[in-house]
């Protein structure tokens, strides 16, 4: 088989790939003119920094501190709401996690899109009852406490192995 242009442009890796430069030289075509280089690269790097910060809280805000340390042989549905937590619902945590603060019908039913998880929540949080399954939803301060629980939880335990092996 030969190997041909035609071929690995049709690849969806290849695409991908396209997509993505193309994009970043859109960007700096339109921002280093108005900009200049200098500042342009502060503006794009803090802005690539406040971005992965902000996608780090928000997706292990639910995640992180749940007990998830070993199978426990249950069922699909309750290993789901066993490993993950929602975060109360508001305008500002819709906004501000992008509707991920529905963790639980985010595990449950991943390709529904994100806006109409509010709607599958009562449903979910019912079908629990019935079932006697605990549905955790916490406050979104209480959310960032607990990464930080978990993290120091975790640095410590990685501090006495590494001192003590």
């Amino acid at each position: 088989m030969t190997y041909n242009t035609a071929m690995w442009l049709h690849h969806p890796s290849a695409e991908e790939l396209l997509l993505i430069v193309s994009f970043n030289i859109r960007v700096c075509l339109m921002y280093v003119p108005l900009m200049g280089f200098s500042n342009f690269m502060v503006y794009y790097w803090m802005s690539r920094y406040l971005e992965s910060t902000w996608f780090i809280w928000v997706s292990q805000m639910n995640h992180i501190p749940m007990n998830i340390d070993y199978d426990k042989n249950k069922d699909w549905v309750s290993t789901q709401l066993h490993a993950t937590c929602n975060v109360n619902q508001s305008l500002f945590n819709d906004w501000f996690t992008g509707h991920l603060n529905f963790q639980i019908e985010h595990h449950l039913f991943p390709t529904m899109p994100r806006h109409n998880y509010w709607k599958a929540a009562p449903l979910v949080k019912a079908l629990c009852d019935k079932h006697g399954i605990e549905y955790k939803s916490k406050t979104l301060l209480r959310a960032f406490v607990d990464i930080l629980h978990s993290l120091k939880e975790s640095g410590e335990h990685w501090l006495e192995a590494y001192l003590h092996g």
